[in-house]
């Protein structure tokens, strides 16, 4: 790693945000690693299943936009030890009253969404201590904390074969704890630190067009990534009839892949910019879920081809987030916030309508094809973007 890097910043903050971002991430997404467990006590249809594991993402995405405006107003530090407290709490409450019918299970979707909520705040703990040269390299390692989503498709099935789903959540509540001890020595709340005066001072960014193109951008990449991590285990064992523990395994191998490679697309985002290395990523993703909403035959075909998916789009999360703090500087923890609910929003719509789509056709096909052709029209809006974004800093 660069040693400039290594000096710009601080450390173990950096360290801090990506603990918390990973075991966040973690829980948010449990609800589809247990989907198999769960859709099988409450008798859950196709279209139940996956508008219950997208719920959660769908929450998270609605409250970063309120966890982004806490940030800038109490502190990145502050905010992310009062959301890890209510989500330890709410998930000893949901162990404690059990719920058994698919209505409850709503309530601890809400929950999972607070930590889905973190990513409004870890980033900007990271980005705040770091110059604009490395803010692509800080926000990538800080944001594969993405990968908290595989290890909740590794251990989750698994778990949930030998003590139920519903102690699973409770023993969930276990990486949380320490996670937290860690946090509350290794963060520090930065010194200096972009605030906004007023919730009026929301009003100019959101008539900004660079905002809603970034909101767009970000609800391809990381929608699909955080789609298909909620939903791959339900769909390797539904299309291939793998076990409940292989069907996850499947899918943490992939969503590790996606996760770790996010730092390379910050990285490559600072070396030749953000907007021409979501040109190529665009591009390359539709291709390929346009293979994948064929119907591969072959399990192998269909890991290898949401392997190379999920390494694009993992790429792809990276390089958005390098153009945030570059392209509004003074407004990163409301920014954050509004293109991280974007992104929580694309993976509520992935997740559920793959699970209509097979409801009500049959096969994924459908739900697939969409998305690949949002992100050939994402290509488009990204090429666009760059002449404007270049021709106004000539």
């Amino acid at each position: 790693m660069d040693k400039g890097f290594l000096k710009a910043g601080h450390t173990p903050t950096l360290i801090a945000a990506f603990l918390y971002f990973d075991v966040s991430f973690m829980v948010w997404v449990l609800l589809g690693p247990l989907g198999i467990s769960i859709a099988h006590d409450l008798h859950l249809n196709a279209g139940q299943k996956g508008l219950l594991v997208a719920t959660p993402v769908l929450a998270g995405a609605g409250l970063r936009v309120l966890a982004g405006a806490l940030v800038d107003l109490f502190g990145p530090r502050r905010v992310a030890i009062g959301a890890q407290i209510s989500v330890i709490l709410g998930l000893w409450l949901t162990w404690f009253l059990a719920p058994h019918t698919y209505a409850s299970m709503f309530w601890v979707a809400l929950v999972l969404g607070i930590a889905g909520a973190s990513f409004a705040i870890a980033l900007p703990l990271a980005s705040v201590w770091y110059p604009p040269r490395y803010q692509g390299t800080a926000l990538g390692i800080a944001g594969a904390g993405n990968s908290g989503t595989a290890l909740a498709s590794l251990f989750a099935p698994g778990l949930a074969a030998m003590l139920g789903w519903l102690n699973v959540l409770g023993l969930a509540t276990i990486p949380l704890v320490i996670v937290l001890i860690a946090f509350l020595f290794l963060a520090r709340e930065p010194a200096a630190r972009p605030t906004m005066s007023s919730l009026a001072a929301w009003g100019p960014i959101l008539k900004s067009g660079g905002c809603w193109a970034l909101m767009f951008f970000y609800s391809v990449t990381f929608g699909g990534f955080v789609g298909l991590a909620a939903f791959l285990t339900i769909y390797f064992n539904d299309q291939y009839h793998l076990p409940p523990a292989i069907a996850g395994a499947c899918t943490a191998f992939v969503v590790f892949a996606g996760s770790f490679i996010r730092p390379v697309g910050g990285a490559m985002a600072d070396r030749v910019g953000g907007t021409k290395a979501l040109m190529l990523l665009y591009g390359f993703s539709g291709v390929i879920f346009l293979l994948i909403a064929t119907g591969l035959p072959s399990v192998y075909l269909a890991f290898g081809a949401f392997f190379l998916g999920m390494l694009t789009l993992g790429l792809g999360n990276g390089a958005v987030f390098q153009l945030v703090p570059i392209r509004f500087p003074q407004q990163v923890g409301i920014l954050t916030g509004l293109v991280g609910m974007a992104g929580g929003v694309g993976g509520f719509y992935l997740a559920s309508s793959l699970g209509a789509a097979r409801q009500m056709t049959g096969s994924y096909g459908p739900g697939f094809l969409t998305f690949a052709l949002v992100c050939l029209v994402a290509c488009g809006c990204v090429t666009a973007c760059h002449r404007r974004w270049t021709e106004n800093a000539q």
